[in-house]
């Protein structure tokens, strides 16, 4: 019997704010803290590319070209086949895109945003992703809604007070211990 692979939720959910909702700031934060807080290294280059990827769509659909094209190349530095592959993607299609991506924000032309979508080879992993859109009434590989404020400047319009008062908690820490030494 074919065990079927397992990934972890946060790809999953990933994966959906990726192709349904194309929330790619939630993208970021997602597959970050997953990366964070997991204890084994495997498959670090990848989870640091596919955030990447989403950190340069992010930006690249705020017209911020540079944040965008800086994010691109770094994720394509990241991203290898061999993890790829072990993530149900398609490596040398998925990797063309993003150079391709990456040649169209250096050209001198200007272009307009499109989203990008991640080539699945995993049927199941597909077929798991579109239940749980149909699950939640999402359209999987929908286009981006480019008049939705609030999904454009994500990262502008957040509450951050909890991240203020843990840097500032964290900075007094650091204080405290200056202080010890």
């Amino acid at each position: 019997m074919i065990q079927q692979k397992q990934y972890p939720q946060e790809y999953i959910d990933y994966l959906i704010y990726f192709h349904a909702e194309r929330d790619y700031f939630e993208c970021h934060e997602i597959l970050e803290e997953y990366w964070k807080e997991k204890e084994r290294p495997e498959l670090d280059e990848a989870w640091v590319g596919l955030i990447q990827v989403a950190v340069s769509l992010y930006h690249q659909r705020r017209n911020n070209i540079n944040g965008a094209v800086k994010m691109m190349r770094s994720a394509i530095t990241n991203l290898n086949a061999k993890d790829l592959h072990i993530l149900g993607i398609n490596a040398e299609a998925f990797i063309n895109q993003l150079e391709e991506r990456l040649k169209e924000l250096t050209s001198t032309k200007l272009i307009n945003y499109s989203d990008l979508n991640i080539p699945l080879k995993d049927d199941k992993l597909m077929e798991r992703c579109k239940q749980i859109c149909k699950e939640e009434n999402l359209s999987w590989q929908s286009p981006s809604d480019l008049l939705h404020k609030e999904l454009i400047h994500k990262h502008t319009l957040r509450d951050r007070t909890e991240v203020i008062k843990t840097r500032e908690w964290a900075k007094t820490q650091k204080l405290k211990d200056d202080k010890k030494e």
